[in-house]
């Protein structure tokens, strides 16, 4: 049995395309800043915090792989957890899935205005702030809402933007820094609570793939392209972030000090000219992330007013543009009131406790789905169910180190979802129930 989403909406989502989701949802405007944060935790040895990191994803990107494989509508996360452990539990990952990505995009949009401060130093601040951002989402949203080809289109050109200049900073540094002048070594030895730290920052660095999934409805053949999609993304990213890394640290001396890490290491190779390069190509990188972000997450409020969630109206798809045009408006006006109000501190809070539920619900859905359907004809990931059992556990981990601000707005976000859940428990469910696990033909 095939569970398709909607009928109206259109399968033109390749393995590449996804793919290059995938990067661009990984890859924001971290990079930008994580080398010195790293540095500042374990100093000399942060390359192998970067090589701990990919493994520890990577055990999750496999879980992901799997259940991702299985469907066919749109929802990612959401979807996984309401048809594997039930409608209460897909709600609330809806809710932690959907904050975090709105908290993100509001901070990427902000950061966005700062780097351009460099050059216009008037776009910090007052009307003209908020007239670069009110732009910016308006042409977003303009471009998703004429439907997912030409906002997919968009989101690949800016993903191989952000990675050609990536590259080049990754090649000039390879061929100019001086890599004779060693690192600065920490004054004290790391300990465990820097490793962790260190790792639980990688982690959400390399966090994000799982937004690229959710909008499955229009991807040609989620089972054959989404582990494509996850494998390629993972072994870029890492080779990418590890390669940044050792370039700022050889051109760097000084590199946890640094709050610009990249855009100091091209000024120590390539003089002012490389640091306002840099600069240009943060300000890429987050038109880019957002650019990816209005492609993947109106799918998320769409799936939810489609199982019926959320209200029925935002699962409307337009006649003409077949685009799931409401749930973009909405998105782009709520995206729109948290970048003005701000809330940095609150969406890194808020995006590791929500990345941290939802992994966990999905290596949970996993171990579910695998014994509900033992025959299903999908993509398997090589001992899956240890992997799974690991991806929670290793989840379980890193929540240890949360503080009790964190656990206030786990707490919150909770409660939130459990009204939206109390609202529509009572309704029932759309034809034919959750979509299925289904094989393509």
């Amino acid at each position: 049995m095939t569970g398709e989403s909607s009928p109206q909406l259109v399968r033109a989502l390749g393995r590449w395309t996804l793919a290059a989701l995938v990067l661009n949802s990984i890859i924001g405007s971290g990079i930008f800043g994580l080398p010195s944060a790293i540095a500042g935790l374990v100093g000399s040895a942060a390359p192998f915090a970067y090589l701990f990191g990919a493994v520890g994803i990577g055990v999750l990107m496999a879980v992901m792989a799997e259940v991702s494989s299985r469907y066919r509508a749109s929802g990612g996360q959401y979807l996984y957890a309401r048809d594997a452990l039930g409608r209460f539990a897909g709600i609330q990952i809806g809710w932690f899935f959907l904050l975090v990505r709105l908290t993100s995009a509001a901070a990427a949009l902000n950061l966005f205005v700062n780097y351009l401060g460099e050059f216009w130093p008037d776009a910090t601040a007052g009307a003209t702030r908020a007239t670069v951002i009110v732009v910016l989402l308006a042409a977003f949203a303009t471009i998703n809402y004429r439907g997912v080809r030409l906002g997919a289109g968009f989101s690949n050109f800016f993903t191989v933007a952000k990675l050609v200049s990536l590259g080049a900073f990754i090649v000039a540094g390879l061929l100019l820094v001086n890599r004779a002048a060693p690192p600065a070594a920490p004054v004290v030895a790391p300990g465990a609570g820097a490793w962790t730290d260190a790792l639980v920052a990688l982690v959400f660095a390399f966090g994000g793939f799982e937004s690229a999934l959710i909008p499955a409805a229009e991807v040609k053949n989620p089972r054959r392209d989404a582990p494509f999609a996850l494998g390629l993304g993972l072994a870029v990213v890492a080779t990418v972030y590890l390669l940044i890394h050792l370039v700022a640290m050889w051109a760097v001396p000084a590199l946890a000090g640094s709050s610009r890490p990249l855009a100091d290491a091209a000024r120590a190779f390539a003089g002012p000219t490389g640091a306002a390069a840099m600069a240009l190509a943060a300000m890429l990188s987050v038109v880019g992330w957002l650019s990816g972000a209005f492609v993947v997450m109106p799918r998320l409020i769409f799936a939810l007013a489609e199982q019926r969630d959320f209200p029925a109206p935002l699962a409307a798809v337009h006649a003409r543009f077949r685009s799931p045009h409401l749930a973009i408006l909405l998105w782009t006006v709520l995206v729109l009131g948290l970048a003005l109000s701000g809330g940095f501190l609150w969406n890194a809070i808020l995006a590791g406790v929500a990345r941290l539920v939802t992994y966990g619900a999905t290596c949970a859905a996993l171990l579910r789905l695998r014994r509900r359907e033992p025959q299903a004809d999908v993509w398997r990931a090589p001992a899956g169910n240890l992997l799974a059992v690991l991806g929670i556990a290793f989840c379980f981990f890193l929540v240890l180190r949360m503080t009790g601000t964190h656990l206030a707005i786990m707490s919150a976000v909770a409660a939130v979802a459990t009204i939206n859940w109390f609202v529509v428990r009572r309704r029932r469910e759309p034809a034919g129930g959750n979509p299925p696990a289904a094989p393509l033909p």
